[in-house]
């Protein structure tokens, strides 16, 4: 066999390493509601899946909200939080709009808060890539090495492209908070209705149940029937009212 002619292994593996990557998070936030939870577990899988990464973190800026990170370890939550100081590459990566890498922080001077602060808890090379949830979320993912001088641009590459897909997966994450935001207030607005408030109140007291499971049972048989959610309330207190007179 001619030497020559095989092709280097190592970034096929980094591929591989990184489709793992995007599916294990995909799998792991496609359900989630609440955008804090699926940061804890966006930075504990990236973690866990980036060979030569030791902690994974995460800056967010939210509009009307404070600032905030979380972090794959509890130690390092004040290198991701901008609320710690705004010198950091993380802002340098929201504020600039492009990756940002640290390869060895021994010989880093930009940041020389918080280099201090990051190599005392053994931090020695970082990337940061800025993303966009909506158009009121943006932050950073950020990559920590424990070593220096291991970051590559293989993990540039992962880091990009994780930041790609993180976006779009917490704002899947937000959509469906608001909806089931949404979806709540419209119940309250039913349950203060007059027939499907009077129905959910029957329904409640045959089965013990609460309110929310009472209008839950109406809205099954509505789909059930295939008729609306008032006119099924309606034919339920007619029927008791008629029972009732009888």
């Amino acid at each position: 066999m001619n030497l020559d002619t095989q092709q280097p292994t190592a970034p096929t593996v980094g591929v591989l390493e990184t489709a793992a990557l995007l599916r294990e998070l995909t799998a792991g936030l496609i359900a989630v509601t609440d955008f804090d939870e699926a940061l804890t577990a966006l930075v504990r899988i990236s973690r866990d899946a980036v060979a030569g990464v030791s902690w994974c973190g995460f800056t967010v800026l939210r509009a009307g909200q404070p600032a905030g990170g979380a972090a794959s370890d509890d130690r390092l939550a004040g290198l991701d939080d901008p609320r710690h100081g705004p010198d950091s590459p993380a802002m340098d990566a929201i504020r600039r709009r492009e990756m940002v890498l640290s390869e060895n922080l021994g010989r880093e001077r930009r940041w020389p808060d918080w280099t201090s602060r990051a190599t005392d808890l053994g931090v020695h090379g970082v990337i940061s890539a800025p993303l966009d949830v909506d158009d009121h979320v943006i932050g950073a993912i950020n990559l920590y090495a424990g070593a220096a001088d291991v970051l590559t641009t293989q993990h540039q590459l992962t880091a990009m492209l994780l930041a790609e897909h993180a976006g779009l997966l917490l704002a899947a994450v937000r959509g469906r908070a608001r909806q089931l935001e949404v979806a709540g207030e419209w119940d309250a607005a039913l349950l203060h209705d007059g027939v499907v408030g009077q129905a959910v109140g029957v329904i409640m007291t045959q089965r013990g149940c609460p309110a929310e499971e009472a209008l839950d049972v109406l809205r099954s048989a509505a789909s059930s029937l295939d008729i609306p959610l008032r006119e099924v309330a309606q034919r339920l207190v007619r029927t008791v009212s008629r029972a009732r007179e009888s």
